[in-house]
């Protein structure tokens, strides 16, 4: 018995070495056979299946970050046009004081002299030039008097369209800032599962898995290559666009961070729109809202400064730089970067500057 335990515990460390030395493909160090599993229970994922995990688990959280910087753009939009709405409330309240103050006095007046106003005393004069005045006086007290009140209700209805419109700001905003919770949750969620798979990786076995993410990314390069799409890509960049890729450029090396637009650190689109506005055309500030608004052009029409828009939901952008790279930031845990404009799923390129 003894010898059959040792011989079974001595192949499995053999097959055990064999798996984490092969070369084309490695694995995840298995855990000690429990006494309660069976030999023939469920096997560790290849690195390859991790990659593909983790790669997937970033989409995710990539299209929730574009999710959350629309909210919170659209929440910084309502909270300034709530900020202006209160401002024009405060000051048509003081306004209808104003006039409710002038209406006010013209009544008084009018209660002071019997009932009549001076120029209609006037009226009842018999000297014909006071008579005249009176009329003028008479006619010039009843416009004021329309215009006081009909200034009146005018500001009280901007009022109350002032008042409904801050409330449907407010409700919209108390929206988005839900959407923002709920797009910070699950991004946060995405990218912990997505570290956590990586930190059980050994030291070597994340090494490997970098280089397995460049092979992907080589292979998915060089066969944009080799659809000929390089051919007729030979633009020139427009004055905006050569100062939109000067300072996407300058900023390789800085880390990826979900949400920032700089200086420090970058999501993808705060790279791209942060970019167009150091070169004088500010531009939207997702790559949904980017592929959206922005004009669409052909891939053999591109030129440097251009935006390319990836993936079917169009969750990731990158600014094509020439000669097929682009400089994006590709991910957390990731750096901006130069990349092949081909090496992830192309939806299509729009141009800030058309």
């Amino acid at each position: 018995m003894n010898r059959r335990h040792c011989a079974a515990a001595a192949l499995t460390l053999v097959c055990a070495l064999a798996v984490l030395t092969a070369p084309a493909q490695a694995f995840a160090a298995p855990a000690p056979p429990s006494p309660s599993h069976s030999p023939t229970g469920p096997q560790k994922k290849s690195l390859e299946e991790v990659r593909k995990e983790i790669e997937a688990l970033y989409l995710k959280a990539e299209a929730a970050t574009d999710a959350y910087n629309l909210a919170e753009e659209q929440t910084k939009k309502q909270s300034g046009e709530i900020v202006e709405l209160a401002q024009a409330i405060v000051a048509g309240q003081a306004k209808i004081a104003d006039l409710k103050s002038r209406a006010g006095a013209q009544a008084r007046e009018q209660y002071r002299t019997g009932g009549l106003p001076p120029g209609a005393q006037m009226m009842l004069s018999d000297d014909p030039q006071m008579f005249m005045d009176g009329v003028n006086r008479v006619w010039q007290g009843q416009q004021a008097a329309k215009g006081v009140l009909g200034e009146l209700t005018r500001t009280q209805e901007d009022l109350e369209t002032y008042t409904k419109d801050a409330s449907s700001n407010w409700k919209r905003l108390e929206a988005n800032r839900l959407k923002q919770a709920r797009a910070k949750k699950q991004i946060n969620g995405q990218i912990a599962a997505a570290k956590k798979l990586e930190s059980q990786l050994e030291k070597e076995e994340r090494a490997r898995l970098l280089e397995l993410e460049q092979e992907a990314e080589y292979k998915a390069q060089t066969a944009w290559l080799g659809s000929g799409a390089l051919k007729e890509i030979n633009r020139e960049a427009s004055a905006h666009g050569k100062k939109a890729v000067a300072f996407a450029t300058a900023q390789i090396g800085k880390p990826y961070v979900w949400g920032a637009e700089g200086p420090g650190s970058y999501d993808c689109s705060g790279l791209t729109s942060q970019a167009w506005a150091a070169a004088g055309r500010p531009i939207p500030r997702t790559s949904q809202e980017q592929w959206r608004q922005l004009p669409h052009i052909a891939i053999k029409d591109m030129r440097p400064g251009d935006l390319i828009i990836y993936h079917g939901d169009a969750s990731h952008v990158g600014m094509y730089i020439g000669d097929g790279a682009i400089v994006h930031a590709p991910r957390p845990g990731r750096n901006v970067t130069l990349a092949g404009a081909g090496s992830m799923e192309i939806l299509g390129v729009v141009r800030p500057d058309r």
